[in-house]
């Protein structure tokens, strides 16, 4: 049986491309799209604006209003967009699906607490590729220890607002997690002027925007006479709905509690 998805921010590029993928997928179905009240999009077949066709779901300006006929939300909005639809998620017993960035350290903080009423699923990255990429940094970060220094480059197009973005993240936190590191202490973000001699526990972050970039990520792991990297390179923003689309069927029916795309793939 398919789950029945509902789609926030739907008018949105990345919202057009989750419809898209619900409808090539055989384990869910689009039955609630929405957008903020201010849209010029509302009453719009969510079909129709996907480049699919009528499908029959009108886009609606409130979450709350099609709720009752989903069994999991995909939200790719904005903080505090999010954050009010998990509070609705919860009073509904209904399963939340989380792609959105930008988070500040007490809004990670309040959604996580919800974890506790509802199915959550949060993940910086929804591609399966990512997040093998994860698993596999985990790994290597573990075997190779400290002697090698570790730098993260990250690469996306100019409209992205948010920096360094939540898959560099993602990946500093998941070396500094098996190096036994906290990341908000070690982390570098950008260099200039006289720095000095590289600290050995430093995990530094380069950021690049421009163009129409989708999303390169590589991690270093540098030593003296040698250098490991691990890369992923999206040059389709499917790759993210695919993944996100696959983590909402899933997610349909899970107990309450806190899950991410690892558990999806089950590589935790």
């Amino acid at each position: 049986m398919s789950a029945r998805i509902a789609v926030t921010g739907a008018a949105g590029r990345m919202g057009r491309m989750l419809i898209e993928a619900i409808s090539q997928s055989d384990q869910a179905v689009l039955t609630a799209a929405v957008e903020h009240p201010s849209s010029s999009m509302i009453g719009s077949d969510a079909g129709e604006l996907a480049g699919l066709g009528k499908n029959g779901v009108i886009i609606v300006d409130d979450l709350s209003k099609v709720l009752e006929q989903v069994d999991t939300v995909i939200d790719f909005t904005a903080p505090e967009a999010t954050l009010a639809n998990a509070v609705l998620c919860a009073q509904y017993s209904k399963a939340l699906v989380v792609g959105t960035t930008g988070f500040e350290t007490q809004q990670k903080a309040e959604l996580q607490a919800m974890q506790e009423k509802l199915a959550l699923c949060i993940a910086a990255n929804y591609s399966t590729g990512v997040n093998v990429c994860l698993k596999l940094l985990e790994q290597a970060a573990a075997i190779l220890g400290d002697e090698y220094d570790v730098e993260i480059y990250e690469a996306h197009h100019r409209h992205k607002v948010d920096a360094p973005s939540g898959t560099a993240l993602a990946m500093g936190e998941a070396v500094a997690d098996s190096l036994g590191r906290d990341l908000e202490k070690v982390a570098v973000y950008g260099r200039e002027g006289q720095t000095g001699a590289r600290d050995k526990e430093t995990i530094g972050f380069a950021t690049v925007r421009g163009g129409d970039v989708v999303g390169d990520h590589s991690v270093m792991f540098m030593a003296d006479g040698e250098r490991i990297e691990i890369s992923h390179k999206a040059s389709s923003r499917m790759a993210f709905a695919r993944g996100a689309v696959r983590a909402a069927a899933w997610m349909a029916g899970q107990q309450a509690g806190f899950y991410d795309m690892r558990d999806v793939l089950g590589l935790n």
